[in-house]
């Protein structure tokens, strides 16, 4: 066998440099797009290293400074989400001189202990974004606000609504300052001007009527802003959030219109089962149908009071086992469900008995016969 030629000076000085040559660290966009990734997939303490990192290359990032808040909010590091949203807040060295509207929405979010302080960091929220929807100033968001006028919009009756709900708040002082009331109304006129027939502002405006003991006139409200979603599919972006389809079932409840709330929890459980807080509410729907149909002759809309608490005690079962086997943070609720089954208890009313030999154990022996006969699926 004859001898292998050897390499020359130049290859083997070629192969060196390619096994030498050091790579290139990620860029700071790319650092910050990967932050926003993991964000959106909820992990959080992945994002904050990636924050933490742009911020070692560029300590004045603002758009790695408010990924690093939300991400320190996000894992309960309150203060220091605290300390890091207010470096984006002039007079603080290093802060832009127009702030991203979001670290003040989300300071205001953090001053429940202070409203007067939250108020006020709403209301620099509004004028920053009131600017920028006039088009004379843009800030640099971190945490995703845009230049889009609807988005734009919307983050300034959240941000209005957050202060009517800091004045009507009964474990401040604010709610008994007389001028509370019209502050409020004032509030809500602005919210609807900027986005008129907004479903938040409608809900919020339907709050601040019952508050004024106007029944009829929150009603309404709530018919206006169901109204333009109700009809909409169940995977349609423009379907409000659940959150915010919860909070006006509590609106509904509240003025006894139990056919419009049982069917938005329809809607939500058919998005999501385990909605811990829809198998309450509908429990305690049911609850108060049962109570109203014992009030009135023993029927409600042709079903029996003793129909209806059995439906809320299978829902509120429901709840109390979603509750405990996710070990949700809502205690008072679990204890209200508590409170409530007790209360059936002493009327005799049991869950619905468990169905025995349902159709599903046949079906699923019709599918194993059949998958023995074809052969096709086998198990080593």
């Amino acid at each position: 066998m004859g001898r292998t030629r050897p390499k020359s000076k130049n290859a083997k000085l070629l192969a060196t440099q390619n096994t030498t040559e050091p790579v290139s660290p990620p860029s700071v966009p790319a650092l910050l797009e990967k932050a926003q990734e993991l964000i959106v997939r909820c992990d959080y303490e992945l994002a904050g290293r990636f924050a933490k990192r742009v911020l070692e290359r560029e300590p004045g990032n603002v758009e790695a400074k408010g990924v690093l808040g939300v991400t320190q909010l996000e894992t309960g590091e309150l203060e220091a989400a605290k300390e890091t949203f207010n470096s984006l807040i002039p007079p603080n060295p290093g802060a832009p001189a127009v702030p991203p509207p979001s670290a003040h929405l989300y300071l205001a979010q953090l001053s429940d202990d202070d409203p007067h302080l939250a108020l006020k960091h709403y209301q620099a929220a509004v004028d920053i974004l009131s600017a920028q929807l006039k088009g004379k100033e843009r800030a640099v968001d971190p945490v995703g606000i845009t230049d889009d006028e609807t988005e734009l919009k919307r983050d300034i009756v959240r941000a209005l609504i957050g202060m009517v709900e800091i004045w009507m708040d009964p474990s401040y002082d604010l709610c008994f300052d007389p001028a509370a009331e019209k502050t409020c109304e004032d509030l809500m006129n602005l919210a609807l001007q900027t986005d008129p027939g907004n479903v938040e502002a409608l809900q919020t405006l339907a709050s601040v009527r019952m508050s004024q003991q106007r029944a009829d006139d929150a009603k309404a409200c709530l018919e206006q802003a169901w109204s333009q979603w109700k009809d909409l599919h169940l995977d349609d972006p423009r379907l409000p959030p659940i959150p915010s389809r919860l909070a006006l079932v509590k609106l509904f409840l509240e003025l006894a219109l139990y056919s419009p709330a049982l069917l938005v929890l329809q809607g939500i459980m058919a998005t999501d089962d385990q909605e811990v807080e829809a198998w309450y509410l509908e429990g305690w729907c049911f609850f108060l149908m049962a109570e109203q149909a014992q009030e009135s002759g023993g029927k409600l809309d042709d079903l029996t009071w003793e129909d209806l608490a059995r439906d809320a005690r299978d829902c509120l079962e429901t709840c109390q086992m979603l509750h405990i086997n996710q070990e949700h943070p809502d205690k008072p609720l679990l204890e209200h469900v508590q409170e409530l089954i007790s209360k059936l208890d002493e009327l005799g009313i049991q869950p619905s008995p468990e169905k025995e030999g349902t159709d599903d154990e046949g079906e699923w022996e019709d599918v194993e016969s059949s998958d023995d006969e074809d052969g096709d699926v086998e198990m080593a």
